[in-house]
């Protein structure tokens, strides 16, 4: 199956909340349209006037066929049923509906406004069905997205130090093992540090990944300061010359001040070891979080100077949206989005794919 099925199959909640109410906002006051099918041209005749005629067959005699079963068979012929479709009228009223429909799935006040303003213009006052919303609501929401659809950037700088943070329970661990994987797969040396010292279970998680991909995985005591196991990994990483140095952190909680300021002293002690590291910041995000994604954002845009986001369990949300406000608000790079647990459950961002996906557009 690939990405874009497993996107659209598991994005169904959301898509399936925003086809289930445009369907009843058309309807409300929309009005049935008999569509005639577009008959098929006949195509042009090349070089026509020039093709020399074939001498005339000689008839056979046969019995001629009825007047009125000729007619009827003539209509016949490449005849397609009409369709009746409902349509609505553009108005102030739908406009509104589209704008509180796009907030319920989680785009934002802000976004909803902007991206309906854009299918308004130039349609206002005009008749348009489901899928046409649908298709313009996923062109703008394919505008919105591009300009941020960026893999990781690698550098020839070695070790590349990758720091990954975000609250508990986001998927950091799981997105380090999956990314670990595919830059193993893709030729890099990589190396892992377990940041998160505090949560055995963490660590046991990571090391399970790093097995799966074949990367060692750094561990320190339970309890040790992760500051000092990013310096002593940094060394390792340099000793043998490892493309990758990705450090876990602890899931950390944007308003706990005091697990904040430790992530401050993690990143002022690799900048000690090489002051222009970290050279990525990832922060990973659940999507089942909705707007708070946005608040987390803001935090540890301050604290940490992210470089880059990657959205995880997007398979769990009937809100998928809050990737579009992100896009829109903050112009960070998405990486990738995750919709499940396998290792292939994570992907490069398509903003077309996801707009499509999120919309509930068939490919």
């Amino acid at each position: 199956m690939s990405f874009f099925n497993k996107l659209k199959t598991r994005l169904f909640k959301s898509s399936s909340k925003l086809e289930e109410g445009l369907e009843a906002i058309v309807e409300d006051g929309g009005q049935q349209v008999t569509v005639e099918p577009k008959q098929p041209v006949a195509e042009p005749v090349e070089n026509a006037t020039a093709a020399k005629p074939e001498p005339a067959p000689v008839p056979e005699i046969t019995p001629p066929e009825p007047a009125a079963k000729t007619g009827i068979l003539k209509r016949l012929v490449g005849r397609k049923e009409k369709q009746t479709i409902i349509r609505r009228l553009l108005d102030d009223d739908m406009l509104e509906s589209l704008e509180d429909l796009m907030i319920t799935s989680d785009m934002g006040v802000d976004t909803a406004m902007r991206v309906t303003a854009n299918i308004a213009e130039g349609r206002y006052g005009k008749k348009l069905s489901v899928d046409e919303i649908k298709g313009l609501m996923a062109d703008e929401i394919t505008r919105i997205m591009e300009p941020v659809a960026r893999p990781m950037p690698l550098y020839a700088k070695k070790p590349q130090v990758v720091l990954v943070v975000g609250v508990n329970g986001s998927g950091k661990t799981t997105t380090i093992g999956k990314l670990a994987s595919q830059f193993r797969a893709a030729g890099k040396s990589v190396i892992i540090a377990a940041g998160d010292t505090f949560r055995a279970a963490a660590v046991e998680q990571l090391q399970v990944w790093g097995e799966r991909a074949g990367v060692p995985v750094l561990v320190a005591p339970e309890g040790s300061d992760p500051a000092s196991l990013a310096y002593d990994a940094m060394t390792q990483a340099e000793a043998e010359g490892a493309d990758l140095l990705m450090i876990d952190t602890a899931g950390r909680l944007q308003n706990r001040a005091d697990l904040m300021e430790e992530l401050s002293k993690i990143i002022r002690v690799i900048k000690k070891k090489d002051e222009t590291a970290p050279h990525n910041t990832l922060l990973v995000l659940d999507a089942t979080t909705g707007q708070n994604a946005v608040n987390q954002v803001e935090i540890f845009q301050k604290l940490a100077d992210v470089s880059g986001l990657v959205m995880t369990k997007l398979d769990g949300t009937a809100k998928g949206g809050v990737l579009v406000a992100l896009a829109d608000k903050f112009a960070l790079p998405i990486h990738a989005i995750g919709v499940g647990e396998q290792i292939d459950d994570l992907a490069a961002f398509d903003p077309e794919e996801f707009a499509k996906a999120l919309t509930g557009i068939d490919t």
